[in-house]
């Protein structure tokens, strides 16, 4: 079983944000503004983090943690050095397996709730830096789109995982089946299922319209992924609801 709280969210997608903004910015092929807007952002998302585990349940190690994640992305926040983004993920993630531990208190396997966290943070960190990736090509439609593309690759093989570990018991398979009842005669079972198949095509559909040599491809890539930021976030939120 996994408990679902705002703050261990935040925190995931605080953490995984910055992680993935190291990834897309590692060859200095992005101008210092997306680096800016990314560190801004998830430092909204790492204090908010810190402000919901503070006011409903406290989790010293895992709150600390996030309040350091926004301080460094806010220190950071103008400088070219992309190596320091490295730093705020690796706070994060220590206040994420804390989150773990917190979250299965003597019950569930502690080993496959700590994968869900970091699996879970991987996969919405990666999917919100594509989407806002791609509204970047507007700011500067000179990039290269093989930046976006190995974004894109990179979500297409955490995916799978991701729909794994949530299937490791106890998991969605015993939704489906209704050994665990999700309060809606197995409906978000299935609208689970529907997400992740979803955010699978979406994916695909994204990268065949990176394929097109056209500017307005990476457009259509950049509407999919709305879409699919959606879909995504109902995979990895929808599993936890119901299996808390």
């Amino acid at each position: 079983m996994i408990k679902l709280d705002v703050a261990t969210v935040l925190l995931q997608w605080s953490t995984g944000g910055l992680l993935f903004l190291w990834f897309t910015t590692r060859k200095h092929e992005i101008s210092a503004g997306y680096g800016w807007l990314l560190r801004g952002t998830f430092c909204v998302l790492a204090a908010g983090a810190a402000a919901a585990g503070i006011a409903t349940d406290f989790v010293p190690v895992r709150d600390i943690a996030a309040i350091a994640v926004a301080v460094v992305a806010i220190a950071t926040v103008r400088r070219k050095n992309v190596t320091l983004d490295l730093l705020g993920p690796a706070i994060g993630a220590i206040g994420l397996v804390a989150a773990a531990v917190h979250a299965t208190d003597g019950a569930g396997n502690i080993s496959t709730n700590l994968l869900r966290v970091a699996v879970g943070t991987v996969f919405l960190g990666a999917i919100s830096d594509a989407m806002l990736l791609g509204h970047w090509y507007l700011v500067q439609p000179g990039m290269p789109r093989s930046i976006l593309n190995e974004l894109v690759n990179a979500l297409r093989w955490i995916l799978p995982i991701e729909i794994v570990v949530m299937l490791m018991p106890t998991g969605m398979i015993s939704v489906l089946t209704g050994a665990v009842d999700d309060g809606w005669n197995g409906t978000l079972g299935w609208f689970w299922v529907a997400c992740a198949v979803t955010t699978a095509v979406l994916i695909e559909v994204t990268r065949a319209a990176l394929k097109e040599r056209s500017y307005s491809a990476v457009m259509a890539a950049t509407g999919l992924l709305y879409l699919a930021i959606l879909t995504a976030f109902g995979t990895d939120l929808v599993a936890r609801a119901v299996l808390a």
